[in-house]
């Protein structure tokens, strides 16, 4: 008999060196994106720290606690230097990233932006695979002109391998940070590559414009993360064709405001045994992003992604007594004013010993693109790191930074925070050959446990 404990460890993979450029390619040149490659520009000039970067500011604790080891995670494992990152994007406006961050109204100009402009005005977004059909509040002038999907595909394409040629790029990643698509149900079309492609042939409505980025990359050997909850890698065919072509990817739906805070409480309420009678969840915000989701086919797309989270941390099927009545709603509207400032609101009825009731109230006054953009970063260098490992396919270990993370068929997603950061600092740890850390403690009090003599 074998348990988790006895099981031969996989062996540490051989991690090639983090040599030459990364270009960092991002689907959308909107809040986030600029938001992301700004910061990463102020970091590197010594001019801002990176604040919210797990990869540069967290550590990592190796042995016992009383060895005091906790390097920093940059200087743990070989990642790329921020000096070595080349920007790109994509988006349906015409506006560079010194343009497009003015326009998002996140970085102060005379702060944020003057000091770096002349790399921002650099990015100049190349025209994109676009279809106001799929993002219905948002149109531009800088897409592609064959709006055939094999065109829109092949054109992604030669678009990554012209950005690689023109940047003397060693290795890409492209990061989705693009608006919220209609919501689409998987369909025949998704489940293998002949039908994928012979729907792409016929521009079938059931293959978006985020799966023909996605299937572009994979296609050239680009690991993906999907920080939107469009459908994308999350189908059999996409899934099946990373893990065979040794591509990394992950996702989806960046984990940045009010389901950060559901993924720390919710625990609580279980870890408790506290029951839980409703969860009401309302956002405000003013931005791209809250524009688009004033879609009713874009949020529910957004939705689907937001509501899954409660029902596998609490596991109401388990646990029927204490949650098994939840009325868990979600709402999103938006709020001009606001900007990218989102503020989310949650009111939380749950019942204690005896069924006595009791609330919870939070409000969460949160910058969305503040938050997103050191996911963005961490994600950049973790997949390239996956790739030079030889990591293919789901990377569930980056379910960190995912309201909805990806996971292979027939497993059900770790949604705890704190759960999805012991996966993701474990994974480094076997990376680089060390033991994994499990917070048994027992060895520190062995001598109580020794029988005596």
């Amino acid at each position: 008999m074998t348990d988790a404990a006895t099981e031969p460890r996989l062996p540490a993979p051989d991690i090639a060196a983090a040599e030459g450029k990364l270009g960092v390619v991002c689907v959308g040149l909107g809040a986030v994106a600029t938001t992301f490659i700004a910061g990463v520009e102020l970091i590197r000039r010594g001019m801002a720290e990176p604040v919210g970067s797990l990869s540069q500011m967290g550590t990592i604790r190796l042995g016992k606690r009383t060895e005091e080891r906790a390097p920093v995670i940059r200087d743990f494992v070989p990642l790329a230097a921020l000096d070595d990152i080349v920007f790109g994007a994509w988006d349906p406006f015409p506006d560079d990233a010194y343009v497009s961050a003015a326009n998002a109204g996140v970085l102060d100009t005379a702060r944020h932006l003057e000091p770096i402009a002349d790399a921002l005005r650099e990015i100049r977004p190349m025209p994109a695979a676009f279809d106001p059909a799929y993002v219905k509040k948002l149109d531009g002038p800088n897409v592609k002109s064959d709006r055939s999907k094999r065109a829109l595909l092949e054109g992604i394409r030669a678009d990554l391998r012209d950005f690689r040629e023109e940047h003397g790029c060693d290795r890409m990643v492209m990061i989705w940070c693009g608006s919220t698509e209609v919501y689409i149900e998987p369909s025949a079309v998704h489940q293998d590559l002949d039908a994928f492609e012979a729907a792409i042939d016929a521009d079938d409505p059931a293959i978006s414009p985020s799966m023909l980025y996605a299937y572009a990359a994979l296609l050239e050997g680009v690991p993906v993360a999907n920080g939107a909850p469009n459908l994308t890698l999350d189908t059999p065919v996409l899934r099946q064709f990373a893990s065979d072509h040794g591509v990394p990817i992950c996702g989806k739906d960046f984990k940045t405001g009010q389901t950060l805070v559901k993924t720390v409480l919710a625990p609580m309420f279980k870890a408790r045994m506290l029951g839980m009678a409703g969860w009401y969840s309302t956002n405000i915000l003013g931005n791209r992003d809250g524009e688009v989701l004033d879609d009713p086919e874009s949020f529910k797309t957004k939705e689907t992604s937001k509501l899954g989270v409660l029902d596998t941390i609490l596991q109401p099927e388990t646990y029927p007594e204490l949650y098994g009545d939840l009325h868990h709603v979600v709402r999103i509207n938006y709020y001009p004013p606001r900007g990218d400032n989102k503020e989310g609101w949650d009111n939380i009825d749950f019942f204690g010993w005896l069924g006595y009731p009791m609330q919870l109230k939070v409000d969460f006054l949160c910058r969305d693109s503040i938050l997103a953009a050191p996911l963005c970063l961490d994600l950049a260098l973790f997949l390239d790191l996956a790739a030079r490992a030889g990591m293919s396919g789901i990377q569930e270990w980056l379910s960190f930074y995912f309201k909805a993370p990806q996971v292979a068929p027939g497993l059900y997603p770790e949604h705890d925070l704190f759960i999805q950061q012991t996966k993701l600092k474990n994974t480094l740890r076997w990376l680089m050959g060390e033991e994994q850390i499990t917070h048994l403690g027992v060895e520190y009090y062995a001598d109580d446990y020794l029988p005596e003599d």
